[in-house]
């Protein structure tokens, strides 16, 4: 069997990967146990010049990495190079705080002396999607090598491309051969990996109903598992935010990676004295980018990553429609020459409870606004979700913000007059149907580390 890298924006095929065998996966597996066994050994000041020389490697590469996300699932350019920058930032992060993040804590005890130490596991299985082929593997990745742990990645099969990139700039840094290696293989042979004793975690990134699958093998395995699921970001505009530059925000936080990102704004909630002029702002910023090849420098937007993608996004939007909402832009297929996978970016509103767009995750350049009495109605329209990934609120009373950020909406990451992104220096996850564990920060390199306690009588 084999599997296909299509370009979405011509549906050419751009290269064809054989699939690894039942045996060669086992013995890849093999390999990075075996690996391990001495990897775990490496002290830090290593495994930080190794991190290191990673980070200068991506940055060296970074414009043939970003043409190939271009080719592969339609990322522009100057996108994907800001994605192989963040990957460097987070191996440079973890290189330079690691060391203290798994520094030995000292508890004052009973005991002569009692403390916490952070131990390596052996192999953590990555299960990753195609949205952000570099960063969602670099984000489990550089703490996972840092802490002493090793790797295997099933990534996205339209992205094996990428996949492979990330192994060889792993390999070429001087990282032993083995200490991080890629599956070529569909979805139905995960199960038969999980289930391998010499993995010892899993992390995945991609849909609730993935997690759930993942999540329930695991657990019946009892192996640890850190979710990054599904969103549907509610995004709060109070009567006194500054609506030009909210506007402009929530129409880039919307179309990020074209709309094809768990954290993307998905739900905008305005409070109706200022629904009609953020509407209009909204729509002329939705209007302003440039799509195109996104191997062309001005491309703001390229195509979705797949024509199947691209199909499911316009039945909810007919579908969205067909229940009540409104459409005021977009909503249709370009006529543009070609197999292309291209959307127009959206807008829906009068997107009332009941609607789906209202509930369900919309994956692409689709934006929903809803209106709001007050600022307490808006609070319980952003709460009804089954997500809790990020949100965000736009007002020019701090006090206020900070305290509806902080006490009142339920998500992993909340944040004021800004769109949700990650950070290497911030915590990074969801709640509910989102996930659990966290990614990135001190959080995160503890999600894979046996944190034992040493008593000393």
């Amino acid at each position: 069997m084999s599997i296909s890298s299509i370009n979405p924006f011509n549906g050419e095929i751009i290269k064809e990967y054989q699939e690894h065998s039942e045996k060669e996966i086992n013995d890849k597996i093999d390999l990075v146990h075996q690996c391990w066994l001495d990897y775990k050994n490496v002290d830090f000041q290593t495994r930080a010049k190794l991190l290191l020389t990673v980070s200068k490697l991506l940055i060296e590469r970074k414009a043939s990495l970003a043409e190939l996300m271009a080719l592969e699932m339609g990322k522009p350019l100057k996108d994907g190079i800001a994605e192989i920058l963040k990957c460097a930032a987070v191996c440079e992060f973890y290189a330079k705080n690691g060391a203290d993040f798994l520094a030995d804590q000292v508890i004052n005890t009973s005991a002569s002396k009692s403390y916490v130490s952070f131990q390596p596991i052996g192999i953590v299985l990555a299960i990753m999607p195609w949205n952000f082929p570099f960063w969602q593997v670099f984000r489990f990745l550089a703490p996972a090598l840092m802490a002493g742990n090793c790797g295997l990645l099933k990534h996205s099969s339209g992205v094996t491309g990428c996949a492979l990139a990330i192994e060889k700039i792993v390999a070429d840094a001087g990282f032993p051969p083995d200490v991080f290696k890629t599956l070529i293989c569909n979805s139905k042979a995960i199960s038969k990996v999980i289930e391998n004793p010499l993995i010892k975690a899993v992390t995945l990134t991609g849909s609730t109903e993935a997690g759930k699958k993942v999540a329930a093998q695991a657990g019946k395995l009892i192996k640890k598992t850190v979710l990054e699921l599904g969103g549907s970001d509610p995004y709060l505009v109070l009567a006194d935010a500054d609506l030009a530059k909210t506007a402009e925000v929530c129409a880039n936080a919307r179309l990020i990676n074209n709309g094809q990102s768990c954290i993307a704004a998905k739900r905008f909630i305005v409070i109706e004295e200022v629904l009609d002029e953020f509407t209009r702002l909204f729509k002329a910023a939705m209007s302003g980018k440039t799509t195109g090849n996104p191997l062309e420098e001005n491309t703001q937007l390229g195509p979705m990553a797949r024509k199947d993608l691209r199909d499911e996004l316009h039945q909810q939007v007919l579908e969205s429609i067909k229940q009540g909402a409104q459409c005021i832009l977009g909503g249709t297929i370009p006529e543009i020459e070609g197999d292309h996978a291209f959307y127009q970016p959206t807008i829906l509103t009068a997107v009332e409870k009941g609607n789906l767009a209202y509930h369900e995750e919309i994956f692409g350049p689709v934006a929903a606004i809803i209106s709001a009495k007050d600022i307490e109605d808006a609070i319980k329209i952003a709460n009804d979700t089954n997500f809790g990934l990020g949100a965000a609120v736009f007002t020019k009373n701090a006090a206020l913000a900070e305290d509806i950020a902080r006490n009142k909406l339920n998500a992993g990451s909340c944040f004021i007059n800004e769109g949700v992104k990650s950070d290497p220096a911030l915590p990074f996850g969801g709640i509910n149907e989102s996930g659990y564990g966290r990614e990135l920060s001190m959080f995160g390199i503890h999600e894979f580390v046996n944190i034992k306690t040493v008593y000393i009588k």
